[in-house]
């Protein structure tokens, strides 16, 4: 069990050392972006998931490198596989580096993250039989690899990154999914998912001590495609996608406003006034929704309720598994 806090260990500190090094470069680098749920509206550096990224690889590594030369983990992992969702995680990271400097046309960047499911689908990763609520197991075979995996890839990826914008709510939602999940994994023995659940616990929990109101630095489009990666991956890999989808309802609900809404790439934020953010007249996400049926509502208690309502569904997603 040791092995696991240690890769819990290493991505949090990876994390918590490399985030303040990456803010002044990214300053000096004039990449920054601007906090628009403040009255000044303050342009902070954005591309924070860096540190992310570097705090979760290290984690990976660490349990590559203890499975390796030190035989650990018990019965040991599948080795493809962890390093094949790596890559994974990876390329999707690099998608969303791209986005962040070039503010790629958001099809393109919804079609990208199938690509980026290759490695996953070139060890075909997961099991092909899924069992879902209230109809059973069904066999996808060869389907499976081919149309699932990227599909899961490509849908976590754009919902996690979509439901975005205020002050910790993308580490803070992303960590309590990924805790969620981790007790899942744990509970139904998949080695693979709880190293990578771990290692994405371990790098948001550091980031969001950097990220939470008033932000120092926002996690940009390459921490939260990363999000969503991990979390498909791991419920790929541990076979258990149905309690992954239940996890990221609130994604999906805000994914379906925005639907609606014709994918809104600006006003999606508050309108502020005496410390509070309000709803337009027409609500365009799920955020703006919960500002309406609050009447007004400061960014640090909106950021609390989506964090609640995540772990709401968190909790239904462990009661299957207990």
């Amino acid at each position: 069990m040791y092995e696991f806090l240690l890769v819990l260990l290493a991505s949090f500190l990876v994390t918590f050392a490399s985030t303040p090094w990456i803010i002044p470069k990214l300053k000096k680098a004039h990449l920054v972006g601007k906090d628009v749920n403040k009255p000044s509206q303050p342009e902070l550096p954005e591309m924070g998931g860096f540190g992310i990224v570097f705090g979760l690889s290290a984690g990976i590594l660490l349990a590559v490198a203890l499975f390796t030369f030190f035989h650990s983990f018990g019965n040991g992992f599948n080795l493809a596989y962890l390093l094949a969702a790596l890559s994974t995680i990876l390329l999707m990271a690099l998608i969303g580096l791209f986005d962040d400097l070039f503010a790629m046309h958001q099809g393109i960047k919804a079609v990208l993250p199938l690509f980026a499911s290759l490695p996953l689908v070139a060890v075909k990763a997961g099991v092909t039989m899924m069992t879902f609520p209230f109809i059973g197991p069904v066999e996808f075979g060869i389907f499976y690899a081919l149309i699932l995996i990227p599909i899961g890839i490509a849908g976590a990826s754009n919902v996690t990154n979509m439901l975005a914008g205020f002050n910790g709510s993308e580490a803070g939602m992303g960590l309590v999914a990924c805790l969620s999940l981790a007790f899942v994994a744990f509970q139904l023995g998949s080695d693979e998912a709880l190293i990578l659940l771990l290692s994405m616990c371990g790098a948001l929990a550091a980031f969001l001590f950097y990220n939470w109101y008033p932000s120092k630095i926002l996690i940009g489009d390459i921490g939260t495609l990363t999000v969503g990666a991990v979390i498909a991956s791991a419920v790929i890999m541990g076979n258990f996608e149905t309690l992954g989808v239940i996890v990221i309802i609130p994604y999906i609900l805000d994914f379906f406003i925005k639907v609606k809404n014709r994918f809104p790439s600006k006003g999606w934020w508050g309108q502020y006034r005496d410390g509070k953010l309000f709803s337009p007249e027409n609500p365009i996400s799920l955020c703006q929704w919960i500002m309406k049926l609050t009447g007004g509502i400061a960014e640090k208690d909106l950021v609390l309720i989506l964090i609640l309502i995540e772990f709401l569904f968190g909790i239904i997603a462990i009661s299957f598994v207990l």
